[in-house]
């Protein structure tokens, strides 16, 4: 017989599965039904934040970024490491939703459980029967989030969707690059993170509400408007100006000195603009009499683009030429805003990244996996990420048997069925 819901919480608690630690989400278990990126890391963002996420995957088609690059360990032991990133901290069973025990095992862990995450395209989970309307009646204090390429309403809601879809209709795309070649999307998956993102803020909001008033609701997220929240001003200056924002390379639309510079040994952002910065760089790089010419008093100055091409651009090549990235770190010190532009082993082996454990190390059987950290630091309730993923259905005994209290013989006759 299925257990109640407290019953169901106090089991999985009980689980071996990731370490219960004691974050600020403890206590909430959230139902992952995602896959790939979109998803996954909303879900592994509360996982780390100390709630019990249970990734559910079809048994006959788990997630398939378990198959994307690179991987550690070989043969049996083999594991991704893009899908060890985005599903650590997390149980793994496995349900096929296409059929009817399915769908009905769905319900009753939804009825016990505070939060829902699916990625699917809109009216999906509704055609199933497992739906925002149809789960909010076994539960009415469920938070729903659903993420998707283009929401649940709207002429383009039921359109197929990947992160450059986001990136492409959102905007970003058409300004990315120089000007003089074609656009270039955004150099990572901006449109499944940022939807993650504002996924995660918006389900705890959510939960944040449940808890005080007992009634959930659907957090309904899209890429395509995560990604246009990102263009920065480049709504504002259109619906006010009527400019379309063009592709700019590294250059600021209006704020000089603030971009790319050569060195001897790669690139550095500079960004000394101000007339306290401008002052401290003239300074600090040997020209303070630049502090008196006539040409560069003011910041409107300094911004004109002629000016700027003529004056400060080559001013400030000449103060970095011949000179490393180290170097330059060095004289700017804690006084200007300059920082090396480094590749990802760089970053790795960043002292500052180090101390703030953004990478860190989870043991896998075929090896250790270093993956990114958590960004957000508590000082009271900090979250942890070093937990590994779950096999596909690595937990199925464990949840369905022990946590749901469905019993050995049940569970065993569902996977002879193929819907776990």
């Amino acid at each position: 017989m299925p257990v109640g819901a407290e019953q169901w919480r106090a089991a999985l608690d009980a689980l071996d599965g990731p370490p219960r630690r004691q974050g600020p989400l403890r206590g909430v278990v959230v139902l992952d039904v995602t896959r790939v990126v979109a998803g996954p890391f909303c879900a592994m963002l509360l996982g780390d934040m100390g709630a019990t996420v249970i990734k559910v995957e079809n048994p006959a088609e788990p997630d398939y970024a378990r198959d994307f690059p690179p991987f550690v360990g070989a043969g049996e032991e083999r594991f991704s490491g893009f899908f060890a990133q985005y599903n650590r901290n997390k149980l793994g069973i496995t349900l096929d939703l296409k059929s009817e025990q399915g769908r009905a095992l769905l319900r009753e862990l939804a009825a016990r459980s505070d939060v829902l995450v699916e990625n699917f395209r809109a009216g999906t989970m509704e055609r199933l029967g497992v739906g925002w309307s149809q789960l909010r009646e076994v539960n009415p204090a469920l938070v729903y989030t659903a993420i998707s390429g283009f929401g649940q309403y709207g002429p383009s809601s039921r359109k197929p969707a990947y992160d450059n879809s986001g990136q492409a209709t959102g905007g970003l795309w058409s300004m990315n690059g120089y000007p003089d070649r074609e656009p270039a999307r955004v150099g990572t998956i901006i449109g499944d993170l940022s939807a993650s993102l504002y996924a995660a803020f918006g389900t705890v909001a959510a939960l944040r509400e449940a808890e005080r008033t007992g009634v959930g609701q659907q957090v309904d997220v899209s890429q395509q408007d995560a990604v246009l929240s990102l263009t920065e001003n480049a709504v504002a200056s259109y619906t006010v100006d009527g400019r379309i924002p063009a592709p700019l390379g590294n250059d600021h639309p209006f704020v000089r000195p603030y971009g790319l510079f050569p060195c001897a040994d790669g690139h550095v952002f500079f960004g000394g603009y101000t007339q306290k910065l401008w002052r401290e760089s003239c300074e600090l790089f040997g020209a303070p009499e630049l502090l008196a010419d006539p040409e560069l008093e003011t910041m409107e100055q300094r911004f004109d683009d002629g000016v700027y091409e003529r004056r400060v651009k080559p001013i400030v090549e000449n103060w970095f030429a011949g000179r490393t990235k180290a170097e330059l770190e060095q004289i700017a010190g804690d006084r200007i805003p300059l920082s090396a532009v480094k590749d990802i082993g760089e970053v790795v082996a960043d002292p500052q990244v180090a101390a703030r454990e953004m990478v860190v190390d989870v043991d896998y059987p075929g090896g250790a996996v270093g993956i990114f950290g958590l960004p957000v630091k508590l000082s009271e309730t900090p979250g942890d990420p070093r937990a590994r993923a779950p096999l596909p259905g690595e937990h199925n005994d464990a949840v369905w048997g022990a946590a749901l209290g469905l019993g050995a013989e049940r569970v065993a006759a569902l996977r002879a069925d193929g819907v776990i």
